[in-house]
């Protein structure tokens, strides 16, 4: 009797993991199609029937993207905007985070809707007053453009808030009995505690100001200030597009993305984790 719910397992258990591994191998074909277009001649893209593998691989095509426009300063302008952009939110959230989970002030709860319903707001519908805005700071074609509107995000506000209040108030309370300040108790305890949901604000923070194009295309003109999505651009023309150089270039890109995922995978899968915990 006992080997029938045990067969009933390992059947459940093999399909899952073969619906887990298709899932997994459409995702990335994607992926993988970039990296393998990024190796071959221009001549095997677009050879029918199609040809996945090249018959030789290509790395000129890294060497002619990076010769085709100063990537270098592209890679500089990207990481600076994305790193700064990523340090304002974690800074600007967590502090207002914070004050819509612990503090106590007339019309929270309405601020906070209010908050939220920014959320609903489509991107398109912003673009033109904040670029009017920036244009009567006299921010076009700077770094100010670039990073002080993406400083703030509701999204990320309601992310931390959240987690912020799975936390023990007792904690917070011995604190203060202590003679800590609300910034103390933020910066000692609830922001020690709270690593696994600012890495995964982080990593999306992250992603998205990095692989930013259309508010870069909007508010850059100058070339010393072209992010790397921007550069990419260069290699689509009117009535061609190099897609060999592209596809390198493309593969160069998603390295950076790759390497902060690296380092901050441990907390966000955590975070993930305590989710599904407290969920």
């Amino acid at each position: 009797m006992s080997s029938k719910p045990n067969i009933k397992k390992k059947i459940k258990s093999i399909l899952t993991h073969v619906l887990v591994y298709s899932v997994a191998i459409l995702t990335l074909m994607p992926f993988l199609w970039m990296i393998l277009t990024s190796v071959k001649d221009m001549s095997e893209i677009f050879t029918y029937p199609p040809q996945f593998f090249p018959s030789k691989i290509n790395l000129d095509n890294y060497v002619k993207a990076f010769e085709a426009a100063p990537f270098g300063s592209y890679y500089v302008n990207s990481m600076v905007v994305a790193f700064s952009v990523t340090i304002g939110q974690l800074i600007t959230c967590s502090m207002a985070a914070f004050a819509f989970a612990r503090m106590r002030f007339r019309g929270k709860d309405a601020l906070f809707y209010i908050f939220l319903a920014t959320m609903m707001i489509p991107y398109n519908v912003t673009m033109i007053p904040s670029f009017l805005v920036l244009h009567w700071l006299g921010w076009i074609d700077t770094y100010n453009a670039l990073i002080v509107p993406g400083l703030a995000s509701a999204f990320g506000t309601f992310l931390l808030r959240q987690f912020f209040m799975t936390i023990p108030k007792e904690l917070e309370e011995a604190a203060y009995i202590d003679g800590s300040t609300r910034f103390q108790v933020l910066w000692k305890i609830i922001i020690p505690l709270s690593k696994p949901a600012l890495a995964t604000l982080a990593i999306f923070t992250f992603m998205g100001t990095f692989n930013d194009f259309i508010w870069a295309l909007i508010v850059i003109n100058s070339e010393e200030l072209t992010t790397v999505q921007l550069g990419l651009s260069i290699f689509r023309d009117r009535y061609l597009t190099q897609w060999d150089l592209l596809m390198a270039g493309s593969v160069t890109a998603t390295i950076p993305i790759l390497i902060v995922f690296f380092f901050a995978q441990k907390y966000f899968i955590k975070g993930i984790a305590l989710s599904g915990l407290k969920g």
